[in-house]
């Protein structure tokens, strides 16, 4: 087995390359089969295959669980880490075989041998609670039909002598509707309460067996840049958020003139009132614009102004796809040739994921013979397919949704790594987000959407008042938006900061919800049970907000007066994508953009974002 072979080279004592080579090569030969894997299992249509990979990831775990437990292959990195290789490396090589180093001791491998098999067991542990969290945070809650105002009761379902809401229903005129769905989906659950303590509890554990404060410090975060970053944000963002909340007062009255009082319940509800209000148009007169080919013809327009690639639909070979409807692109450059393929998955169907993503299927690297293994990826969407009439259709959200992902699968292309380990997405949570929503600023920008927003019909362009309005609609009530996302990460941020929690995360909820939210928080409820991203992006939420900083920064310095400037996106390709997480993001960010990046300037950058 290959995997045997690197393991065996790379804990000899005759090695004849460098071990961060040998580790990447192992990396890579189980990272093409368990991600090729891991995608086959969530988005196959024939449970053959599905279960087939799934048999595949369990096999590739066991392989992965023995090298990360195997200690003699740690003592050789960690030799090398600490004292160098006996072959000259590179500071980005140092840099890639410190990631390797990290993500061992993060197995506890450094351990002795009873803590190893806690961390083990903690971590097994916490995917189980995590897993049952976030089952239960999309359960609907039934109480008692009397509780709930005869008048609305129609506008829930019934079972048995219980009404059972199953959201929050912001969509409804109904204000006492909307209050009564926020109330009682909201409300505590002893059982989501203790699955969410034993897992922030055994997250805690974790981090402390494997030497660190707290589980934030565990990802290789720092928690008090963070909370630097967003109490600066969070002040700076009070007063404007403030201004939308009396903006959405106002229109509440409108409706109800006896309104004291705005509340949580209203804001989703008046923030769509106002986005249709403005644009005064349903949403299917913006999406005869934006057909699915359009949009890919804008996109490819858009690649090759910046970078003189080119998006090649190409012929597929015979059980190359897993679905009828698969297309393959070979992105090729106008004098570098073949820089990789993207496959799209862009239609729904039965059985298929719910989400829009991005899958690494093979990561860039440079082979032996100074070659570049072609990265190759996968985007997926949920678009409803074409008709014998009509093209797939997109709404302006579903725009976005292209773009940023769209994002994602360049970040892989246009990297050029000499490892697959840190190859385009594969680096920091921090940086991962920024080329997916820089390309949102894109999709944004009238300039770029003149260029492609055309009738599927007439093929005449959008009309400029209405591609106005969208792109304006995209900023109403932005301040509070993002003061919302603010009150998100530092609610994540309080839960994985080092102390325990049991027995007070809903006090932790209320405190939170206070001091960085601009409405009172409701009593008896329990919001933070059903934020279900504590699992996925637990002590790492705040990242969003990171990387929209840092995407606004790179649009605002260099694309916002010229975004179809070549000279622009070279130096972004050169500066910044074709590094991937071969160096370290805050030194890549600050080199690229010439000045040192502190959390003062991420703040800076999102609040200018405000004022244009």
């Amino acid at each position: 087995m290959e995997s045997g072979r690197l393991l065996e080279e790379s804990c000899s004592a005759d090695r004849s390359r460098k071990l961060v080579d040998v580790f990447d090569e192992l990396s890579d030969t189980l990272c093409r089969v368990a991600d090729l894997a891991e995608f086959v299992r969530l988005a196959h249509p024939d449970h053959e295959f599905s279960n087939a990979a799934e048999d595949a990831c369990i096999s590739i775990s066991g392989i992965v669980e023995k090298l990360n437990t195997n200690r003699e292959l740690y003592g050789s990195l960690k030799k090398v880490v600490s004292g160098g290789d006996k072959f000259p490396t590179s500071d980005v090589e140092n840099h890639v075989a410190s990631l390797f180093l990290f993500d061992f001791e993060q197995s506890g491998i450094h351990l002795d041998e009873e803590d190893r098999k806690q961390v083990v067991a903690l971590n097994d542990y916490i995917l189980q609670l995590g897993q049952r969290f976030m089952a239960g945070a999309v359960n609907g809650r039934a109480i008692p039909r009397q509780r709930i105002p005869p008048s609305i009761r129609h506008l829930f379902d019934s079972e048995a002598d219980s009404v059972v809401v199953n959201g929050l229903f912001s969509d409804s005129k109904d204000e006492i509707a909307r209050e009564a769905a926020y109330r009682v989906y909201l409300l505590p659950d002893a059982e989501q309460e203790m699955l969410l303590e034993e897992m922030l509890d055994s997250r805690l554990k974790l981090a402390r067996l494997c030497g660190f404060p707290s589980y934030a410090h565990s990802l290789a975060g720092s928690p008090s840049a963070v909370k630097e970053f967003m109490d600066d944000l969070s002040d700076r963002l009070r007063p404007k958020a403030e201004r939308d909340f009396q903006t959405m007062l106002r229109m509440k009255r409108e409706i109800n003139p006896q309104a004291k009082s705005l509340a949580p319940w209203d804001v989703p509800h008046m923030t769509n009132k106002a986005r249709h209000d403005w644009l005064k148009s349903h949403v299917t007169e913006f999406s005869k614009y934006f057909s699915l080919g359009s949009c890919m013809d804008g996109l490819n327009g858009l690649m090759n102004e910046l970078f003189g690639i080119t998006f090649v639909n190409t012929p597929l070979e015979a059980g190359e796809a897993w679905a009828p409807d698969i297309y393959k692109l070979a992105v090729t450059h106008e004098a570098e040739g073949l820089l990789g393929y993207i496959y799209c998955d862009f239609y729904e169907r039965s059985n298929k994921p719910n989400q829009d993503c991005h899958f690494t299927i093979r990561g860039g690297r440079t082979l032996a013979d100074g070659s570049y293994q072609m990265p190759v990826v996968v985007l997926m969407l949920n678009l409803a397919p074409p008709r014998w009439n009509t093209p797939s259709l997109l709404t302006p959200g579903m725009v976005d949704n292209l773009f940023h992902e769209v994002g994602h699968a360049m970040h892989s292309m246009l990297a050029r790594t000499q490892h697959q380990h840190v190859t385009g997405t594969r680096c920091t949570t921090d940086f991962a987000e920024v080329p997916s929503i820089l390309m949102e600023y894109f999709a944004s920008d009238p300039r770029i959407l003149r260029t492609f927003a055309r009738h599927f019909q007439t093929q005449e362009p959008m009309p400029d008042h209405l591609l106005d309005k969208l792109c304006a609609s995209k900023n109403l009530f932005a301040a509070s938006g993002m003061q919302a996302q603010v009150f998100y990460s530092m609610l994540d941020q309080e839960f994985h900061g080092g102390e325990c929690v049991k027995g007070v995360t809903t006090q932790l909820l209320e405190s939170t919800h206070n001091a960085y939210y601009g409405l009172p928080y409701v009593q008896n409820t329990a919001w933070h049970l059903r934020f279900s991203h504590l699992v996925g992006y637990g002590a790492k939420y705040y990242s969003y907000l990171m990387s929209r900083a840092v995407a606004s920064c790179i649009w605002q310095k260099y694309f916002r007066e010229a975004p179809l400037s070549r000279t622009e996106g070279e130096r972004y390709r050169k500066q910044c994508l074709a590094h991937g997480g071969g160096k370290p993001p805050r030194a890549l960010v600050s080199d690229y953009l010439g000045v040192e990046v502190t959390p003062a300037t991420l703040a800076n950058a999102l609040i200018d974002d405000l004022q244009q």
